[in-house]
């Protein structure tokens, strides 16, 4: 678990410097040529600063162990900073697709060369944050990981749009096609519509697991078989898990003969436990609850 922490913590922490970096660049370049969908891009990049300052904190507190007064631990402090995440991503779509609208009112801005380049620099920056978080993320089952991951695919869309904006702008200039001119501020909205929509499957995933939805049919499907392949149970009764941030809880109901004893019920209970905790790694309690069976019930 201590290597997986830290895997976490080198990619929230690269994940954090690059985004500052990013934005600076954008920023810079953006103002000093006037393009307006660098400008948009360098203010979601600074929102992605605080999005994943944010996810970093509650990676941080959702690995405190249970206490007093949180038995069941501090998981569900990544889902909430996932949340948060998605909300600050609404607000920069929000804020570009504005934007990008208004510079569709204006006389167009001409593209350069070092645009199209800082452009390209963030897409490819960007696209390797995004394979290299989301496969730490999904290895350490960390929402607040995987959460900035999709941080950084919002922006390999709006840095891939606004490759294709900037390239369609310098070819209206370079050939006067007066449409084309435009590519930059059209390459916004869509920027714009592609952030809020990834914003909204992120919120509604982050929703899901704090009203404690149950995890995927597939891993479902996987305890049930762990749970029934332990000799003695003869059926189960009820079987609930839900995620709690970085890992799963799982409540079972199972049937056993009621002709054994409480020591053999309890061992059973164990053996139940710890098979499906030694086959899914990122189960961290499994509490067994067990009802008598009796021989007449299988007729």
């Amino acid at each position: 678990m201590g290597a997986s922490n830290k895997q976490s913590a080198l990619a929230i922490w690269i994940s954090l410097i690059s985004n500052i970096v990013l934005t600076v660049l954008k920023l810079s370049v953006g103002l000093l040529l006037g393009s307006q969908v660098l400008i948009a891009d360098g203010v979601h990049n600074a929102g992605d600063i605080f999005a994943t300052a944010t996810a970093l904190i509650s990676m941080n507190i959702s690995k405190r162990p249970a206490d007093e007064d949180h038995p069941y631990g501090h998981g569900k402090a990544e889902v909430i900073g996932a949340a948060i995440v998605a909300i600050v991503l609404v607000l920069a779509g929000v804020y570009m697709g504005y934007h990008s609208v208004m510079a569709l009112m204006e006389e167009p801005h001409h593209a350069t060369l070092p645009v199209l380049i800082a452009a390209a620099v963030s897409l490819i920056w960007k696209q390797v944050l995004y394979v290299y978080t989301m496969r730490i993320g999904k290895r350490t089952g960390s929402s607040g990981l995987i959460a900035t991951a999709y941080d950084h695919l919002a922006d390999v869309y709006a840095s891939l749009a606004a490759v294709i904006g900037i390239g369609l702008a310098m070819i209206g200039d370079r050939y006067d096609i007066h449409l084309l001119k435009y590519g930059d501020p059209i390459a916004g909205i869509l920027v714009a519509y592609f952030v809020i929509k990834l914003a909204v499957h992120m919120g509604r995933n982050s929703i899901d697991v704090l009203m404690e939805k149950n995890i995927d049919d597939e891993q479902m499907n996987e305890i049930v078989n762990l749970v029934l392949s332990v000799p003695q149970v003869k059926r189960i009764d009820r079987i609930r898990a839900r995620e709690h941030g970085f890992y799963i809880m799982v409540d079972v109901r199972v049937g056993i003969p009621a002709v054994l004893s409480i020591q053999q019920g309890h061992d059973i209970s164990r053996q139940i436990k710890q098979k499906v905790m030694d086959r899914i790694g990122n189960v961290e309690e499994v509490l067994v609850h067990l009802n008598p069976w009796y021989p007449d019930e299988a007729t």
